[in-house]
């Protein structure tokens, strides 16, 4: 055993090597085709010759200035050029290290606006929903609906929770499409029941993540949610740290589905991994309270904003629209989902394979007709997970989408650089992985 504290202790670990496009390589030289970009991170692949490029060149002029400061022109670059690529007024872009800083920094965002705007004082919670991961600082885990949130239960705020978007597992028992999106409407009963003079915000993700694998929300869900929360003058926050800056195959996925939000968070694919970084995207409207207000928003972390970090992801940003990364994620996503859907669906224990562009899952079930998720204890999720690091394809796990405890999926979140070649390879190697898993199911079933 060596001197790190991992996250799982007693787990072996594979030593990465280097990394090239979709594939990473192990100290022994084996080649894995990187099926999840780590957690949805690596949107260019690795050792892109760009990004590489444009940190080198910032590298050798400053690495680091503190935002309280100074500001740099890679800072003012990314800002403009973000503001380009977003929907309605979002164009104010406050930066910092990574997802849980930036819906961390959203709720104090959506907590000072009301005091800027109006002195409202009394509106300081946040709505999230259940079967949703929003991080793991104390405020964004206090917003996340998932199991990862009940060994520090003490430690968190009292936010409250609506039903998901889980069409697979509607928790009204309805069908898609005819249902009343009674998922979206459990936001205005929340709002009844808590007294909405207490909440500043609803944040969601507009596409499930490492909660719940890709759970696609019904088309006119974030329209109703729009619509309440502007009826109780309530913060929208967009949480597009997994799915934002092309993964779902528009620019940022809430773009979808027709709406447009009060507050963005983003991180992960917006600097592809070659640095940390997060942000938080405010509307105009919201900005401007603080500028007709006290002018300062109170709050801030050492590296947000730094020159490096800001660099690598203006290459990044840059590159996804001049390669049409987007693009390609949808259309060769579109390609992936089709090829998933023929291949795995036929395996007894595949139970659901959704997704959209290069955001993908599968979910596993003991009875496809009943949706009876497996027995927690038998690990599915990491068993299927090492099975296909023998096949040379590396995804993302989760664990207790179904009941909070039970429920096994993955997620698929490749490259957007993939080619529709690519592709087949993850699809090959999920069916030599399920058709190994299923054998070793054999008794059990």
């Amino acid at each position: 055993m060596d001197n790190v504290f991992y996250r799982s202790i007693r787990k072996s670990y594979l030593e990465v090597d280097h990394g090239e496009g979709v594939y990473l390589y192990d100290s022994e030289g084996k080649k894995y085709l990187d099926a999840c970009s780590g957690a949805a991170v690596s949107n260019l692949g690795h050792a892109h010759p760009k990004i590489i490029e444009a940190m080198t060149q910032q590298a050798q002029k400053v690495a680091f200035s503190h935002l309280s400061r100074w500001t740099s022109k890679p800072i003012r670059q990314l800002a403009d050029l973000i503001a380009t690529l977003t929907p309605g007024s979002l164009n104010k872009l406050y930066l910092v290290s990574g997802g849980s800083e930036a819906t961390e920094a959203a709720i104090k965002m959506a907590r000072q606006y009301f005091l800027e705007r109006d002195g409202k004082t009394n509106k300081y919670r946040i709505i999230s929903r259940w079967k949703s991961f929003h991080g793991n600082t104390i405020g964004s885990l206090s917003m996340t609906g998932d199991k990862r949130r009940k060994k520090y239960t003490p430690l968190l705020l009292n936010f409250p929770k609506a039903a998901p978007c889980y069409c697979y597992r509607c928790p009204f028992n309805q069908k898609p499409e005819t249902c009343g999106v009674e998922c979206a409407h459990d936001l205005e009963r929340l709002l009844k029941m808590e007294g909405a003079d207490s909440i500043s915000a609803f944040i969601a993700e507009p596409v499930g993540g490492a909660a719940c694998g890709a759970i696609v929300p019904h088309p006119g869900y974030f329209k109703v949610i729009r619509q309440i929360c502007d009826q109780y003058d309530i913060l929208l926050i967009d949480d597009e740290v997994m799915a934002g800056f092309g993964r779902t195959g528009s620019m940022f996925a809430i773009d979808d589905f027709g709406v447009v939000p009060d507050l963005i968070c983003a991180a992960k694919g917006m600097s592809a991994g070659y640095s940390p970084l997060g942000a938080v995207i405010a509307k105009d409207e919201v900005f401007n309270a603080f500028l007709n207000g006290s002018g300062v928003f109170v709050h801030g972390h050492t590296y947000g904003g730094n020159p490096l970090s800001a660099a690598v992801s203006l290459a990044v940003v840059n590159t996804l629209v001049e390669d049409k990364l987007v693009d390609n994620s949808r259309v060769v996503g579109q390609y992936l989902l089709t090829k998933l859907k023929e291949k795995l669906l036929p395996f007894w224990f595949a139970g659901d394979v959704r997704g959209i562009g290069l955001m993908q899952g599968v979910e596993f079930v003991r009875d496809k007709v009943t949706k009876e998720p497996f027995e927690a204890g038998l690990g599915i999720a990491e068993k299927i997970t090492q099975i296909l690091v023998k096949q040379g394809v590396i995804v993302y796990p989760g664990t207790g989408g179904a009941d909070g405890e039970r429920g096994d999926h993955f997620l698929l979140a490749p490259p957007l650089i993939l080619t529709k070649d690519q592709a087949d390879e993850i699809v090959d190697g999920l069916v030599a992985g399920f058709t190994e898993l299923e054998k070793a199911l054999g008794s059990q079933r």
